[in-house]
């Protein structure tokens, strides 16, 4: 047997093995090539309003998760949340946190304004860029000129002017407002009340209440003995609940009405259908199904089957990312260029509509929606039975 060309022959199979090799790992390089770039998000996900933070944070995680599927992508983002529980001091904690991690290049933070507020230093001291997608105290971002502060959703000046005109228009004219006492629902009453007076409505009665307060009992003996059309509540779904509950027990025959911090599911599930019935609430943005991406939005957030509703504002959740996510592909992974990106980007659009930041970084294309419960689901109003007459909402 001829054993000359043996070593040859074994060369030519071994080199092609090589090369075959070569190929798929430069077929996997792109994938593997792309740099890693952390976002954040950060939101209430345990307390009393859990059920809005958790919503929001699936909602910004579906952004990131769409964007990694895209092979188009220059690179690989990492999601990560936090937890700041809806109060202040947590909030602090995890801004910071947050802030301090130079890897963490946008963040997407705070359904509640309470910590909001006390949030929007931190982000400017290090130069974060961050899109709030659900806080609504027009302090967030018109107390300061922090060019890293921006926010998606609209403020409570337009939710409250809205409900004033809407409630007048239904045939209300005397009111009692109830609030909890932080800058939330303090500043919710103020710009009620103002423009209220502007639209002929009288407030009979103003009356704070802490957010860890149970009994009413007191406040609501008094609204009872002033007889108003409507109870006003500046606050969210936990207190929301238990004063309606309790107007119930004493025999406060009144319509209820809501700011956009009861719009959600867990208010219907807290206080049960029948007392929930007619309940109304004011919030910035259209329904999903009637915003311009709405379809994209509910489909995808459906096919990744989290646990949980995106509640009222997690399409503002997904925007805000989205947008981040947008602008680092364009302008790289560097806090610096993504905020001057972002203060300089114009109009765009968005799933939520046009989105256009003002000069202390406001949307300005504010849009609100007045829902109202109806057979245990928060319903848009003209698309309510209530609009169209067969069923009434309570009157004198």
């Amino acid at each position: 047997m001829d054993t000359r060309n043996a070593p040859r022959t074994g060369l030519r199979h071994g080199l092609k093995l090589v090369a075959a090799l070569l190929m798929v790992a430069m077929a996997a390089v792109p994938a593997l090539a792309k740099e890693t770039v952390k976002v954040g998000f950060i939101a209430p996900l345990t307390g009393g309003v859990s059920a809005n933070g958790i919503g929001g944070r699936n909602s910004a995680e579906l952004a990131v998760i769409l964007r990694n599927q895209d092979p188009k992508a220059k690179y690989h983002y990492e999601f990560v949340a936090m937890d700041d529980e809806c109060k202040p001091n947590i909030g602090v904690q995890a801004a910071t946190k947050m802030a301090s991690d130079k890897d963490v290049v946008a963040l997407v933070p705070h359904y509640c304004s309470a910590v909001a507020l006390s949030t929007v230093k931190i982000y400017h001291r290090f130069g974060l860029p961050v899109i709030v997608w659900g806080a609504v105290h027009p302090g967030i971002t018109y107390d300061n000129d922090f060019k890293e502060v921006h926010r998606i959703n609209g403020t409570m000046i337009n939710q409250n002017e809205e409900a004033a005109r809407f409630m007048t228009a239904q045939g209300y004219k005397t009111f009692a407002v109830m609030h909890d006492t932080t800058d939330y629902g303090k500043s919710h009453k103020d710009y009620f009340t103002k423009y209220l007076a502007e639209n002929g409505g009288t407030v009979v009665g103003v009356f704070g209440v802490t957010s860890d307060q149970q009994d009413f009992t007191a406040e609501l003996t008094k609204i009872k003995a002033l007889n108003p059309d409507v109870v006003y509540f500046g606050g969210l779904t936990p207190l929301g609940v238990r004063i309606r509950s309790q107007m119930e027990k004493i025999g406060v025959n009144a319509q209820f009405e809501g700011v956009s911090g009861i719009k959600s599911d867990s208010f219907i599930e807290g206080l049960g259908p029948e007392l929930a019935e007619g309940c109304l609430s004011f919030i910035e943005g259209a329904p999903v199904e009637k915003l311009p991406g709405g379809a994209f939005f509910a489909k995808a957030y459906e096919e990744q089957k989290f646990a949980q509703p995106a509640e009222a504002y997690g399409p503002f959740a997904f925007a805000a990312m989205n947008l981040f996510l947008d602008t680092i592909e364009k302008v790289g992974p560097d806090r610096k260029k993504i905020d001057k990106a972002i203060n300089t980007m114009g109009s765009v659009d968005s799933i939520v509509g046009k989105v256009a930041f003002d000069d202390h970084g406001q949307n300005t294309v504010a849009t609100i929606s007045k829902y109202v419960v109806q057979d245990g689901k928060w319903v848009v109003w003209e698309d309510s039975e209530y609009a169209g007459g067969k069923r009434s909402l309570v009157k004198k």
